[in-house]
C-alpha cells in the first residue's frame, strides 16, 4: 500500500456529507487517484489508504474498514475484478470503477463482481460526491435484498424440516397434522428451543432407530 500524500487536516467544507465516509483508493492504471484524493479531502472525507493494485484490497478492507473503495481504471483488469468479487463475498463494501473503456464486457464483468456504481469517462469532481451517494444507497438496497432472499431461504428450509418431523409424527404415532404440530410445539417450549431445533430432535430420533443399511 503507497500512500501518496498525507490526508490534510483541514474542517469539513459545507457540501460535505454530514457523516465523512471512509475511502480506499486502487489506482488500476489510470493514475488519477490523486484528483480524486484532492476533491475526497476537499470534500472533507477521509482517504484511509491508496494502493497501486488490487492486489491487497482484501486484506487493506478488512484492516482499514473504508465505507466505500474507488477504483480508477483505464478497463478493470482480470485480477482487478477476481479481488474485488472476494471483498464482495468476504467483506462487501460499496465499490465504484471509474473506467474509460465503454465497451460491455467489462462493465458487465464488473458488476456481476460486486461493484455498486461503474462510471465510464465521468471522473468529473463535481460528480463525484453524487456518485458515492449513488453507489453507497444502491449498495445498501443490494444488502438489504439480500438478506430478504437469505430469510425467506431460511424459513423455506425450517418449515420442510418441521413439515417432515410431523409426517414422522403421523406416520409412527398416529397424530393428525394438527396434534403432530402441536407436539412439536410442546417440545420446542418445555426445551427452550426453536419450532425448527425441536422438529430436527425428532428426525435425529428416527435415523438411530433406522436399522443400518
Amino acid at each position: 500500500m503507497v500512500n501518496r500524500r498525507p490526508v490534510p487536516h483541514r474542517s469539513a467544507p459545507a457540501e460535505a456529507a454530514s457523516s465523512p465516509l471512509r475511502v480506499l483508493l486502487i489506482d488500476d492504471g489510470a493514475h488519477r487517484v490523486s484528483l480524486i484524493h484532492d476533491e475526497l479531502a476537499r470534500q472533507g472525507h477521509l482517504v484511509v489508504g491508496v494502493l497501486d493494485s488490487a492486489l491487497l484490497i482484501h486484506d487493506c478492507v478488512l484492516r482499514l474498514q473504508p465505507d466505500v473503495v474507488i477504483v480508477d481504471s483505464e478497463s478493470p483488469s482480470r485480477d482487478t475484478l477476481e479481488h474485488l468479487s472476494t471483498v464482495s463475498a468476504a467483506c462487501p463494501r460499496p465499490v465504484v470503477v471509474f473506467a474509460e473503456d465503454a465497451a460491455q464486457a467489462p462493465m458487465q464483468q464488473a458488476l456481476q463482481a460486486g461493484v455498486s456504481a461503474y462510471v465510464i469517462a465521468g471522473l468529473q469532481p463535481q460528480r463525484l460526491l453524487p456518485v458515492l451517494q449513488v453507489a453507497i444507497a444502491r449498495f445498501e438496497q443490494d444488502r438489504q435484498l439480500r438478506s430478504q432472499l437469505e430469510l425467506a431461504q431460511t424459513q423455506l428450509s425450517e418449515r420442510r424440516v418441521v413439515d417432515k418431523a410431523k409426517g414422522v409424527l403421523m406416520a409412527e404415532v398416529g397424530f393428525s397434522e394438527e396434534q403432530a404440530y402441536q407436539h412439536l410445539r410442546k417440545l420446542a417450549m418445555d426445551r427452550g428451543q426453536r419450532l425448527v431445533q425441536a422438529a430436527q430432535r425428532v428426525l435425529d430420533a428416527r435415523a438411530l432407530l433406522q436399522p443400518p443399511a
